[in-house]
């Protein structure tokens, strides 16, 4: 006899749960050697769905008889030594009831060894290969044997299990450590009794319990108990007879996944007739979801995706033939096109798009859908590679680019529950990738590096490293946004591999010639492999000695903010950081924000195993204000799984500079120009172009879903497109249909969550976990637009502005929500289950109306009357144990998991509170809120079990308004006080609001008027009382609008000729007003009235808010006045007639000590109480950090009076002084973290007539590099200082462009005299400042510009040469060159902050990297100042070139012989140095420390002519040399 029964719910009595259970006769017959039969006897099959234990099962007699034939069906199987073998049965038999007899099987199962009592194995059964312990006892005395088997079903060797839409997920393997969200385990008894040929199973009982919680399990969860018995009735003589049909082979005992698969556990449907249902389904989420979302509307829609998905293609395919031509059920159909999740899904798609019945849009929005909704099983792949090669998507770039990227998602779910993937999916895209790097084809080759980034396949890695520069020549062309997609691209793999990329990224990261951005991308791949303790303490080891600041603060940075992490997911890390911060210096702390960093922070409950992350990275190359790249991500932790929910990636390469610098800069003249003066330095190098403006992508779920590239010609093209005349066009029928009335609506279904798990059980019935979400949002539209006059035929832009502009719009959005979770079983013929339901719908109708007259001045809008609803918002979340079958479907049974008996009868008594506020029109506003909370309801089973019902109403006077929201809530924390208890029973939350009785509000109004007629649209003249003529002789201003205005509201009672000439007597002035509103049934206005006036003359403007109701005299009035460019001062009253409270503020700034300082002051008359409780509030939330460096005293100030003075001591220090009545607060040398602009300040600024000009000089003030040169001794861009011994006559590169563009260039060269020129080249032009006597004087292309005619501005280009203090200087920041100032003493170089990390020369490169400071121009960083800034010097071709320069570079052999390497070598300095010419003798000498590479003494160099090559060779040791300032040549030199 076999009985077996299966029930779900939470482990307590009196609560309801959901089951089955199935009974029968089992007989087994002998057919032949170690071959048996098995058929079902007399089977019955039974529901629960009650409250357990006391209801009783039902019969489902219906489902019985429909599978009769099939149970009573014998079938073949294996079975030897215990162990079941092959399993055989006719084709008739499906695989749900095959699995059902597997479950009968698995109880026979037995892998009994003779010399153990005690042992434990993986052994096969109907879950699959699990770890298994064995326990046997013998009973002599009653011959039997009692043997027990326990299995684990969380310790697999092959774990028969499903997992559906969790592709995109990581196992927390740390979060699961203490506490599992699913765990399962088996018991086995049985008793045993030898016989003869072996031994007979008496009794078998079966215990099997699987519990899940999305929380931790300690807190209690949710299970599956299967029981099973089998017990051994007699031996009949008549053998069983196997049925007249063939036997197939079916496979083993485990499990075999059947029609579930494609069964939602939600709903049965029975499918009669499918081309019918899907009509009905159809027309009735159509007719239905017009005005506003349908209630069920979201049911519909899984009930629309589940007949989809029991169709063929072929009963699709008429669907669509049908309705094609119908827009709405068109819409319908391609919305849940995708969410059939097979290949069907895909093919349909492939077939219409080249059939052209879908437009390019369709095909992208049901593509992107069907990427990831679609199984990705081997034919959909292909499918998805097949449409790479469609013209239509070649031909379209943005289809392309999803179906690529879809292609990379798709080979990635494939694999991601395969321990190896074929490589053969992702060939085809390797293949493409050779072709396209073999072309030198940039964009394909981002393309596919994303698509391969989307795959994560670890045979990916060879052809992604083929285009990193240190992997592979090749690379070394490519640029370097080719080699971040690369970096990015291993992110996934890492996920598979980690310690393969674990070792290419801690190459790159160690590599000081890579790129830094390439070296900060490889640390952020590296933390996310989640590195041992080992390696990052290495990597903390490289760090103390790393001469980029920017790759080393990025790091720090990095470790630092993992250091605190609190994921369980991150743990091994996060101690890992925590050593390596504690290894590095804090000093890393102290750098600036223009350093990159990198930000983590997250939050993880362990009791809830939920949790998230945040993390932004913000990377920069050259300590400019705009970063080069910004990258952030978003992470989230749920119920042991971890997913990177969101990313957004931004690269800013050539964004800056294309907005900053002059669009007109490129001059063939100037850049031959300057590349014939640098052509003699040694091995100058460029820097690349950056050709992109920037980038952006979009990441999903750890897939690329989109990416855009911005450059010229995109922009072009936007440009173009929206220029063209089919865009004008199309504005204007767009306007037409306006015109002449629009109404729409938009319905938008989707299913946005579809997760399962199933598992089977011990009984071969399937046991499902799945979570469904699906919304419905819907937008119902009315416009109406009318001009007045009416628009031409052909109307233009200027007929627009002369019109009337009417708009009237009525929208009615909507939307329902309905999202479930389920645990229990789950086929096509029946389901029992716990099920939680959430219903969320809402609507919110609004009309709104716009009235433009802009030859007026006038704009008014209006919130109309609307019908709005009841019910603005609800939330319903409930739970039920619920049972179905598909053979009487009528009798589904959904009984809540708390039962109603379970309360004691209160549903006749209800406690509600009710909160009314009152909103007058006056800015005083009052509420009281009360609550009373029903609870103490007595159970009949347990102790207390609380019902909430509370009601909160608040009325809202100005807009005639009563909100109510309504909460009611019961839930099983009465039995464990958990999360998971919590969240069963019954929630509630309602949102009502209707219109207050005698008080309906006719419309809402904002009106604002400008010009002339500004005061007579006021709707509450403002005369003040004769009171506040007496308060407003103190403030003539006030006066002067208060006789502006009642002046004007008398005119506008006149007659039109006055009108007229108020107009013509404000030209100096102009007014404004406008009006928040309220028009209520009773004709009473409510709202606020603002009128503005505004005097230029006399720089005064002046404002009043006054309130409208008509009894109400609160006012808001403001006064103030530009006394002079450094002060102003403004008063500012409230209160009834403005007279109650009153403060004055005066600003004003000036000099202190020679420094620019600002004062602002606050006095006051009387101010309202609670302004001191909200200082002291206020008080509180400081900073403590802040508060730490103020100096305190206690003063006797002004009584009502505080006043803050600032003084800037430097550019980036201020000193603060704050007074108050009672106090005196210092806070000194406060550094900021930008530089001030104190020129602008003190003095005028360049381009006062070019805004554009003028704004780029004050950013480059506030944000650029400055190189300076005082009393011998230089200070570079990045603010390093050294004394520059400079050669005679030679010309020196202070400061250049080193791209391609050469903007500009600026040399230096001292005379004989001893006294410093300037030459800058920029644009076409070469500027020469040279001392003249006690002068400086100026020359342009050779002709001297007088003092007395600057400031000279350059005909063309943005250039200005002007006098400043005791020098002249030079203005280009549109070129790059913010200013080049030059006086007898001194003379500095300023850069535009755009510039950074593209200069050269002395002053270096201004990326802020001062460990990186001295770089020669081949690019070789040394160590003495001396010799690098000689490096840098024009050297002359012969010693009678005209710049009377008479030295030149060279390789210098050391005067001695060494030992090197144990042998005697001779050295040559690989660094030049400056010696004469030939014919020449030196003069002046200067010592240099220059590195040197030695060679063996036998070995042929003649470093002469290999000049070159040895300044590429390593340094083998640094020696002194000597280097020449000062020649002198014979007048026979060469």
């Amino acid at each position: 006899m076999y009985e077996a029964v299966l029930m779900a719910g939470l482990p307590e009595e009196g609560l309801a749960r959901a089951g089955l259970k199935i009974n029968s006769r089992v007989l087994i017959s002998a057919i032949a050697e170690n071959t048996f039969l098995l058929k079902l006897a007399e089977p019955e099959l039974y529901e629960y769905t009650g409250v357990w234990p006391k209801d009783a099962y039902v019969p489902a007699n219906k489902l019985r008889d429909a599978l009769a034939s099939q149970l009573v069906t014998p079938i073949k199987f294996e079975y030897a030594n215990g162990v079941v073998g092959k399993i055989f049965a006719p084709e008739g038999v499906s695989t749900t009831v095959l699995n059902i007899l597997r479950g009968v099987l698995n109880v026979l199962q037995l892998n009994i060894k003779k010399t153990q009592n005690v042992y434990e194995l993986q052994e096969a059964g109907a879950q699959g290969v699990c770890k298994t312990l064995y326990a046997i006892t013998e009973d002599d005395k009653a011959e039997r044997i009692l043997l027990t088997k326990t299995r684990d079903l969380n310790h697999c060797q092959e774990r028969i299990i499903k997992d559906l839409g969790l592709a995109y997920t990581e196992k927390c393997v740390e979060c699961q450590k203490d506490a599992k969200n699913l765990r399962g385990a088996a018991a086995y008894n049985y008793i045993l009794k030898p016989v003869p040929s072996g031994v007979l199973i008496l009794e078998a009982a079966v215990n099997e319990l699987i519990q899940f919680s999305p929380f931790n399990e300690l807190n209690g969860a949710a299970q599956m108990d299967t029981k099973q018995s089998l017990v051994f009735l007699d031996v009949q003589k008549t053998p069983i007879a196997p049925v007249n049909v063939q036997y197939l082979h079916r496979g083993s005992i485990k499990y075999e996944f059947a029609s579930e698969l494609l069964q939602t556990p939600i709903q049965l449907i029975k499918i009669t007739n499918v081309q019918a249902q899907l009509v009905e389904l159809l027309n009735h989420l159509v007719d239905n979801n017009v005005q506003m979302v349908h209630d069920d509307a979201p049911m519909k829609f899984l009930e629309l995706i589940q007949v989809l998905r029991k169709s063929n293609i072929a009963d699709i395919q008429q669907i669509w033939k049908q309705f094609r031509n119908n827009p709405v059920h068109r819409q319908w159909i391609l919305n849940a096109i995708p969410a059939i999740g097979t290949s069907t899904s895909l093919r349909f798609i492939h077939e219409k798009m080249l059939a052209r019945d879908i437009s390019a849009f369709e095909v992208s929005e049901t593509l992107i859908a069907s990427v990831h909704m679609v199984t990705a099983d081997l034919e959909a792949i292909k499918i998805v590679e097949a449409l790479t090669n469609e013209n239509l998507i070649v031909e379209n770039p943005a289809l392309r680019q999803i179906v690529l990227l879809g292609y990379g998602t798709m080979v990635a779910k494939h694999c991601a529950d395969k321990i190896a993937c074929p490589v053969e999916l992702i060939k085809p895209m390797h293949d493409r990738m050779a072709r396209a790097v073999a072309e030198k084809n940039i964009e394909e080759t981002i393309m596919l590096l994303k698509v391969l980034g989307n795959a994560g396949h670890p045979n990916s890695l060879k052809p992604i490293t083929k285009v990193l520069p240190i992997f592979g020549t090749a690379a070394a062309s490519l640029p370097t946004r080719v080699h971040v997609d690369a970096i990015l691209a291993m992110r996934n793999i890492a996920k598979k591999e980690p310690r393969l990329i674990q070792e290419m990224v801690v190459q790159m990261f160690m590599d000081k010639a890579l790129e830094p951005e390439l070296r900060m991308l490889a640390c952020i791949v590296l933390f996310e492999t989640r590195p041992a303790m080992g390696l990052v303490t290495t990597l903390a080891n490289v760090l103390k000695t790393e001469e980029n600041l920017q790759v080393a603060s990025f790091t720090y940075s990095h470790m630092k903010s993992l250091s605190r992490s609190t994921v369980a997911h991150q743990a091994s890390v996060t101690a890992a950081c925590n050593v390596a911060v504690k290894i590095l210096s804090p000093k890393f702390d102290r750098l600036s924000y223009r350093f990159s960093r990198a930000i983590h922070m997250d939050a993880y409950s362990d009791s809830l195993m939920l949790g998230g992350a945040a993390s932004a990275f913000y990377i920069n190359d050259a300590a400019r204000i705009l970063p080069k790249a910004i990258v952030a991500k978003a992470r989230g932790y749920l119920a042991g799984a971890a997913a990177d929910v969101l990313e957004v990636g931004v690269r800013t390469e050539g964004l800056l500079e294309t907005l900053m610098k002059n669009p007109d800069i490129e001059n063939a003249d100037r850049v031959t120009k300057m590349r014939r003066v640098i052509k003699a330095l040694s091995h100058w190098k460029s820097l690349p172009v950056s050709k992109p403006l920037g980038s952006v992508y979009l990441k999903f779920l750890g897939q690329e879903i989109a990416f855009v590239n911005i450059d010229r010609v995109l922009i072009d093209q936007a440009i173009a497109l929206a220029t063209s005349p089919q865009v004008q066009d199309l504005g204007k029928n767009a306007l037409r249909g306006l015109l002449s009335g629009i109404t729409a609506h938009y319905t938008k279904p989707v299913l946005a969550t579809e997760v399962r798990r199933i598992i089977p059980t011990a009984a071969g019935f399937p046991m499902e976990l799945s979570l469904y979400t699906t919304a419905v949002v819907n937008a119902a539209v009315q416009i109406q637009a009318s001009a007045t006059p009416a628009l031409p035929e052909n109307f233009h832009l200027s007929h627009l502005l002369k019109a009337n502009l009417n708009l009237e719009t009525e929208i009615r959005p909507s939307i329902a929500i309905q999202s479930f979770a389920v645990m229990g079983m789950n086929t096509d013929l029946f389901q029992t289950s716990v099920l939680l339901r959430a219903k969320v719908n809402s609507i919110l109708p609004a009309k709104i109306g716009v009235k433009l007259d802009i030859t007026e001045g006038n704009f008014k809008l209006q919130a109309l009357p609307v019908v709005v609803p009841e019910h603005l918002a609800a939330m319903r979340y409930e739970s039920f144990a619920v049972s179905r079958n598909i053979e009487d479907l009528p009798a589904q049974r959904m009984v809540p998991i708390i039962p109603a008996e379970i309360l004691e009868p209160l549903i006749n008594r209800q406690f509600i509170s009710r909160a009314d506020s009152i909103l007058s029109g006056s800015a005083s506003k009052s509420s009281e809120i009360l609550s009373d909370i029903v609870s103490g309801a007595k159970p009949i089973i347990k102790s207390k079990l609380a019902r909430i019902e509370k009601k909160y109403c608040a009325k809202v006077a100005a807009m005639g308004l009563k909100t109510c929201v309504k909460l009611e809530s019961e839930d099983a924390a009465f039995i464990r006080n958990t999360p998971l208890y919590k969240l069963v029973g019954m929630h509630s939350v309602t949102l009502n609001t209707k219109h207050v009785e005698g008080q309906e509000i006719e419309r809402l109004e904002m009106e604002v008027q400008v010009g002339p007629k500004a005061a007579q649209k006021l709707i509450k003249q403002i005369n003040l009382s004769q009171e506040e003529d007496q308060a407003t002789q103190s403030n003539p201003a006030l006066l002067k609008l208060n006789k502006i205005l009642v002046s004007s509201a008398k005119k506008n009672r006149s007659s039109s000729s006055s009108s007229s000439s108020r107009s013509s007597s404000s030209r100096s002035s102009s007014s404004r007003s406008s009006a928040l509103s309220s028009s209520r049934a009773d004709h009473k206005l409510m709202g606020y009235e603002i009128s503005a006036f505004l005097d230029k003359p006399t720089a005064r403007v002046q404002l009043i808010i006054a309130s409208l109701a008509e009894a109400d005299n609160w006012r808001f009035c403001a006064d103030g006045v530009l006394l002079s460019q450094h002060k102003v001062t403004a008063k500012i009253a409230w209160g009834a007639e403005c007279t109650q409270y009153s403060t004055m503020l005066t600003a004003d700034t000036g000099l202190v000590d020679k420094r620019p300082a600002a004062r602002l002051r606050l006095s006051w008359e009387k101010l309202p109480s609670s302004f001191k409780s909200y200082a002291k509030i206020i008080y509180q939330y400081i900073p403590s950090s802040i508060l730490a460096g103020l100096v305190e005293g206690k003063e006797i100030n002004s009584e009502r009076q505080l006043s803050l003075i600032v003084v800037a001591t430097s550019n980036r220090n201020l000193d603060i002084i704050m007074k108050s009545p009672k106090r005196t607060i210092y806070k000194m040398a406060l550094r900021l973290p930008i530089a001030l602009p104190l020129e602008g300040i003190n003095s005028l600024t360049p381009f006062e007539d070019n805004i554009i000009d003028k704004v780029q000089y004050i950013l480059a003030q506030v944000h650029g590099a400055q190189c300076s040169f005082a009393q011998n001794t230089l200070t570079t861009f990045n603010n390093r200082r050294y004394k520059n011994e400079m050669p005679l006559s030679c010309n020196q590169i202070l400061a250049q462009d080193c791209s391609q563009e050469l903007k500009f260039m600026v040399l230096m060269k001292k005379d004989n005299n001893e006294q410093n020129h300037i030459n800058v080249k920029i644009a076409d032009i070469d500027i020469d400042l040279y001392p003249d006597h006690n002068n400086v004087s100026v020359m342009v292309n050779g002709m001297q510009i007088p003092i007395n005619n600057l400031p000279y501005q350059h005909p063309t280009a943005q250039i200005q040469i002007r006098s400043k203090g005791e020098g002249i200087s030079v203005y280009a920041p549109g070129h790059g060159l913010h200013e080049v100032y030059f006086d007898q003493n001194t003379w500095k170089v300023k850069v535009a902050d755009w510039m950074k990390g593209q200069t050269c020369g002395l002053c270096g490169k201004a990326d802020g990297e001062v460990r990186q400071e001295y770089q020669t121009p081949n690019g070789r960083l040394i160590k003495d100042p001396v010799s690098y800034a000689h490096s840098w010097v024009i050297p002359a071709e012969s010693c009678r070139d005209a710049s009377e320069c008479r030295m030149r570079q060279e390789s210098v052999k050391l005067e001695r012989q060494l030992m090197v390497y144990g042998q005697e070598s001779k050295c040559y300095s690989v660094e030049s140095v400056l010696r004469c010419l030939p014919g020449c003798v030196p003069l002046k000498t200067v010592p240099v420390t220059v590195g040197f590479h030695c060679l063996p003494i036998y070995a042929n160099q003649n470093h002469s002519e290999d000049l070159n090559m040895i300044l590429d060779q390593s340094v083998d040791l640094r020696e002194a040399t000597e280097a020449h300032l000062v020649c002198g040549c014979m007048a026979h030199c060469a």
